[in-house]
């Protein structure tokens, strides 16, 4: 491929430690709002094409989020090309954090699918710029907590538009993967008074299901769920969840998950609103991780962070009301906000100071 050819980037930046074994690829999408932001995923891509088509895809996603987020952050992501479970070591997080500190803040790093806090904590002894961190560590600790809230609120926007009322009570929600996320948002939907139905690949989640809240409903595959009788699917496992096979025979009438990419391709948003389905765009609705860590840089507060979070309830309103108005899908009006205030806010960075 033409190595320019990279979406749009500003950056991309390839890593390598042969000792520790670390194969790492930073993108940085845009800084027109600020430094960077994006988590790092160790994952055991099947090529070097995968991870760096796999790193332009989450990088543009986290511009988009930070914008719609309202913060003062650019968007950018790494991946580490791995199975974490047989390369993950203090040697080789290190060498990743002397590589993120040597882009000197254009870029913070933090967790994501493979990475976790007390990883975090190890990258940051070697680059300021590592967010994420465990509370012994000065960090916010887990950004699932916060990333679930956001989602729970999105969710409870897309309830009000379809069903006009901010509820799930007396709703059946499938949550497909029961992880980092899936676990909090569940526990938000029963409180919420709704039914909830799920499923993971994991069999340690589905332990936690059992034993943590019986009254879930477990199916043998994410297929079962979306042909079950749905009001709500919440796709929070890996991306690429909605392509044109699931769309065809979902049964929800209102999609709102914590998963990133959810579409397989950019089709898909008109393939859900041809069937009646309210999609509620993913960076929107999970960027309370993203605000939890941002908040860290400055010195965390949960009430604040949460505080924040809390607004992706009217964002997805707004958000929700913009594709009414102008007859386009909601990841279509999510888009359009998110390109207005990179343009808008990063026009300022012109003005000589």
């Amino acid at each position: 491929m033409d190595v320019f050819d990279v979406n749009g980037h500003e950056q991309v930046v390839f890593c390598q430690d042969r000792a520790t074994g670390l194969k790492a690829i930073i993108g940085i999408y845009s800084t027109a709002l600020g430094p960077a932001l994006g988590g790092t995923r160790f994952y055991p891509y099947e090529s070097e094409a995968a991870a760096l088509a796999d790193v332009l895809k989450l990088s543009r996603s986290m511009a988009y989020k930070n914008a719609m987020a309202g913060l003062d952050l650019g968007g950018g992501k790494a991946v580490i090309w791995g199975d974490p479970a047989q390369l993950k070591s203090e040697a080789l997080l290190r060498a990743y954090g002397r590589f993120v500190e040597s882009l000197n803040g254009r870029y913070y790093t933090a967790c994501d699918v493979g990475t976790y806090v007390q990883d975090m904590d190890v990258v940051a002894r070697e680059t300021r710029y590592a967010t994420g961190r465990s509370v012994q560590h000065g960090g916010a600790g887990d950004s699932s907590v916060l990333t679930a809230w956001g989602v729970f609120q999105g969710m409870r926007a897309t309830a009000e538009h379809t069903w006009g009322t901010p509820s799930l009570r007396g709703r059946t929600v499938g949550v497909s993967g029961l992880g980092k996320v899936g676990k909090y948002l569940a526990g938000h939907l029963l409180e919420d008074g709704a039914e909830v139905v799920a499923t993971d690949v994991s069999e340690a989640a589905l332990d936690w299901a059992r034993s943590t809240h019986p009254q879930i409903s477990l199916v043998a595959d994410t297929e079962t769920l979306i042909t079950s009788d749905i009001d709500v699917y919440a796709p929070c496992a890996l991306g690429g969840a909605l392509n044109d096979d699931t769309v065809r025979v979902l049964r929800a009438k209102v999609v709102t998950g914590g998963a990133n990419n959810q579409l397989a391709h950019s089709g898909v948003g008109k393939l859900l609103e041809d069937r009646g389905i309210l999609y509620a765009p993913d960076y929107v609705v999970n960027a309370g991780g993203v605000i939890q860590v941002a908040d860290e840089i400055q010195g965390f507060n949960f009430e604040r962070a949460k505080l924040r979070a809390t607004g992706i309830f009217e964002t997805t309103r707004r958000i929700l009301s913009l594709a009414d108005d102008e007859g386009v899908p909601p990841a279509v009006a999510a888009d359009r906000l998110a390109e207005r205030r990179m343009a808008d806010v990063g026009r300022l960075r012109s003005i000589y100071l």
